[in-house]
């Protein structure tokens, strides 16, 4: 039988599964879920990336191919950064006085805030100089507002999706 992408017959369900899970006959993996925030994830910088490319002179992308490898790298980087932050506070929360909480939001700023200029330089050397930002600061101003744009749209997109739940 022929069923679409992501669905499974509730026959062979497992019985530790919630109702919601049965009755809608979807049943995903981790990995799975993942991949689908992931992919949704890359392709929502795809087009925030390409609509500041061609509204906005500050953001030049050469082709659509280099934008992709452009939402593929700042993707990882950015996951990798939040991955990072999150360790170091997690180091120092297990702590307790004033040092610890400055250190602890002292590092989440730094790590934040230089991981932007690595994210940078390193989306510039994937694309091999086919996507730049211009203006204040070396480009710098653009491509944090770029940066900004993405999570918003992001968090746009993951609200309208837990509404519809």
């Amino acid at each position: 039988m022929n069923e679409p992408l992501g669905y499974a017959s509730t026959a062979n369900a497992d019985p530790e599964s919630s109702s919601s899970d049965l009755d809608s006959g979807y049943f995903l993996s981790k990995r799975q879920r993942l991949f689908i925030r992931y992919l949704t994830a890359i392709l929502m910088d795809l087009v925030v990336l390409n609509l500041m490319a061609e509204y906005w002179h500050q953001v030049h992308v050469e082709s659509f191919a280099m934008s992709l490898v452009a939402a593929v790298v700042l993707q990882g980087l950015l996951q990798a950064t939040m991955r990072l932050e999150h360790g170091v506070a997690h180091f120092f929360n297990q702590r307790s006085g004033a040092t610890a909480k400055f250190l602890r939001y002292f590092t989440a700023w730094a790590i934040l805030f230089s991981s932007k200029f690595v994210i940078l330089e390193a989306v510039i050397f994937a694309s091999r100089g086919a996507i730049a930002f211009h203006g204040p600061v070396h480009g710098v101003v653009a491509f944090i507002s770029l940066i900004l744009a993405m999570l918003v749209a992001e968090q746009a997109v993951l609200r309208l999706y837990r509404r519809l739940a």
